[in-house]
């Protein structure tokens, strides 16, 4: 059977219209992004799960869990990996320009 393509984007769009897929897309959304985030600076420091997982004092299957999602860190354990990486959690308000 053949893949088909699918533009994730137009599907999200397409499944908001559903009221319950909306809210729950809305409740998750900033979450998702925000350990999309992270993974991104990971990699972008070459580092793997397993090195993460030992400078944070976590086993890389709780990093692993994280990054796929299956599990929700504490706000202390997001931000403690965001410090070994270089980075801090901050709240700004919204509309505010970023530096």
């Amino acid at each position: 059977m053949p893949f088909v393509q699918i533009d994730v984007s137009k599907e999200i769009e397409k499944r908001k219209q559903n009221p319950e897929f909306k809210k729950a897309w809305n409740e998750n959304h900033a979450e998702y992004e925000l350990i999309g985030e992270m993974i991104s600076l990971r990699k972008q420091k070459k580092i793997t799960q397993s090195e993460l997982a030992a400078l944070t004092g976590n086993r890389q299957q709780v990093i692993s869990r994280i990054e796929r999602k299956e599990t929700n860190p504490s706000l202390k354990m997001f931000a403690h990996i965001l410090d070994v990486l270089g980075y801090e959690l901050r709240i700004v308000k919204k509309g505010m320009p970023t530096r």
